[in-house]
């Protein structure tokens, strides 16, 4: 399988987990709401049976919690092999290419010298 399909994989259930955790911790109630069901409340916690809600959905928060971080450090992983690619790719090297002929400046004029010959009789220093 390919490393990209098994990160988006991860990802997607990673945001699942994410949302499913939001859901569940707003649907549980807080220990304090245990104290209105003393006043005539008793029937609040009759959906998820005998046992309340409370003892199913702290197991699905655990196992969601638990699968968030898996996935949390997968994504880690997934980061961190991608910088080491990033960084084993170095900065590139500029090459520089040597010039054609038709760049070369023509050298077959001065005898093959780029600096032009002057006449004896068109110099300013003296003879001695």
């Amino acid at each position: 399988m390919n490393l990209e399909i098994v990160e988006t994989l991860v990802l997607v259930v990673h945001v699942l987990a994410a949302l499913s955790i939001i859901g569940l911790v707003l649907i549980q109630h807080g220990k304090g709401a245990d104290m209105g069901s003393g006043f005539g409340g008793g029937a609040s916690s009759t959906v998820f049976g005998s046992g309340g809600a409370g003892n199913f959905l702290s197991k699905a928060t655990t196992m969601i919690a638990i699968t968030f971080f898996v996935t949390s450090f997968g994504l880690a992983y997934f980061a961190k092999e991608k910088s080491v690619t990033m960084r084993d790719l170095g900065i590139p090297e500029v090459i520089q290419q040597a010039p054609t002929q038709a760049d070369l400046p023509d050298l077959q004029t001065n005898g093959g010298s780029e600096v032009p010959e002057l006449e004896p009789s068109d110099s300013e220093i003296p003879d001695s």
